[in-house]
């Protein structure tokens, strides 16, 4: 029981630190900036992991790499708190499955921002925090809006986004589960 606990706090807590950085690798990937508040917040709170992996993973391109590896690592250490106790995993397994968890967050962290970008322009399209939150998901819902025309000015291009997402995971998982079994 001792270990389900410590294993539901390793993971919430790599959950949310994972989030943190990939959030902070997309802003910066796709070079937008976030409100000072939400940028003060995402950089004090993975300033101690990223400044260390930036002597590993140097940035070049404008792509933040020590904050994708990161996240990786986070999803690693939750995945070896997950399986520690069980003798049957290799590495290799360990790996595909941390890669699989990354993928996860990546996913359902899009969905979840979609969701997100629905709600305020439902409830508040104003909200201080609707444009950041519409530039994430600007580079997801660009190439669908040229494809889905708008039906009685109500825009889909979300909708689509989400079962595309949701259709991305499933290959995605289908295709890591085989390679690690």
């Amino acid at each position: 029981m001792l270990q389900n606990i410590f294993s539901l706090i390793v993971n919430a807590a790599a959950s949310v630190l994972g989030g943190v950085l990939l959030l902070r690798f997309w802003m910066q990937l796709i070079r937008v900036r976030p409100p000072t508040s939400i940028g003060q917040f995402l950089f004090q709170i993975s300033d101690w992991l990223v400044r260390p992996l930036r002597r590993v993973f140097p940035g070049f391109g404008g792509v933040d790499w020590a904050s994708l590896a990161g996240a990786f690592l986070m999803a690693l250490a939750a995945i070896v708190v997950d399986v520690w106790a069980l003798p049957v995993f290799s590495f290799g397994t360990i790996f595909v499955l941390a890669l699989l968890r990354l993928f996860q967050w990546i996913f359902y962290g899009f969905m979840a921002s979609l969701i997100i970008d629905a709600v305020f322009s439902w409830v508040n399209p104003l909200a201080p925090l609707a444009p950041f939150v519409r530039a994430l998901n600007d580079p997801l819902l660009r190439p669908l809006r040229r494809i889905i025309p708008l039906i009685g000015n109500i825009d889909l291009s979300p909708l689509a986004a989400l079962l595309l997402l949701q259709i991305a995971l499933r290959v995605v998982s289908t295709v890591l589960l085989s390679s690690a079994l």
